[in-house]
């Protein structure tokens, strides 16, 4: 072929992309009487009609059944847990004077480090977990009108929750969404065994009870095998035997306050 020089259509400038001729408003009709060659193929200046098409995609492999395994809801529901325990003066830094007048305790929960273990029985949800808290007191000791510096404690609180879940099954899985709290309580004065010194044995009021109420959601479900017709079987048909002796279980080891 010679040498086209600058009549050459592959050396003219691109203009603005367009895909269809609303978009261009009539330019392109005038463009394609006003050039003899070929601008730039779909846009606004060009004289060509190009048609632009993606390559049909296509399996990796054949499909080996006409069946689909899906994960079938046994049941959801919203509920409750209870996260507490009793903490003696002894336990906070600084500790708090026997006899003191508690002003304010300030319970901090950590979301972030919660730590659940779950469990299915035949038609229950066993949930056991800990729940990381900061609590802070302010008081004043006996004898004195000035509060003294706040005494704080970094710890764990136990929870631990049954919930009945008819036709749950072993084998099922749950699913739980992430905790919210939906109160933190304090209750000073509660009766405690004193642990050292002349206190030791005797039933004191130098405590207090922290409890701290969680909202969260379970959802059980189960894989199951559904056919082109709707036909349903279970992937393990003997999930929900009753075994011949109650089930144990040992979780995972919890972290230490």
């Amino acid at each position: 072929m010679g040498n086209l020089g600058n009549k050459n259509p592959l050396n003219s400038n691109w203009g603005s992309v367009c895909f269809n001729d609303s978009d261009c408003f009539g330019q392109k009709s005038r463009s394609r009487l006003e050039h003899n060659s070929c601008k730039s193929c779909g846009s606004c200046d060009s004289a060509c009609n190009c048609d632009f098409k993606a390559p049909a995609r296509q399996l990796a492999a054949p499909l080996n059944s006409d069946c689909v395994l899906v994960n079938s809801v046994v049941g959801s529901k919203v509920v409750q847990k209870v996260a507490e325990a009793t903490f003696p003066f002894t336990a906070f830094v600084p500790v708090i004077t026997p006899g003191s007048t508690i002003n304010n305790v300030v319970v901090t929960p950590n979301l972030a480090g919660v730590v659940r273990n779950t469990r299915i029985l035949r038609d229950k949800v066993v949930n056991i977990g800990l729940l990381p808290v900061t609590i802070v007191v302010t008081f004043t000791p006996p004898g004195s009108t000035t509060p003294a510096p706040p005494a704080t404690l970094t710890t764990n609180l136990p929870f631990q929750e049954h919930t009945d879940f008819p036709g749950a099954c072993p084998q099922d899985t749950v699913i739980e969404s992430p905790f919210e709290v939906e109160g933190s309580f304090a209750q000073p004065g509660v009766p405690v065994i004193g642990t050292a010194g002349a206190g030791a044995g005797l039933v004191t009021l130098n405590a207090i009870l922290v409890k701290v109420i969680l909202r969260t959601t379970i959802t059980v479900t189960r894989q199951v095998i559904v056919d082109p017709h709707g036909g349903i079987c279970d992937v393990n048909e003997r999930r929900c035997e009753t075994p011949t002796t109650p089930t144990t279980s040992t979780l995972g080891t919890l972290p230490s306050a």
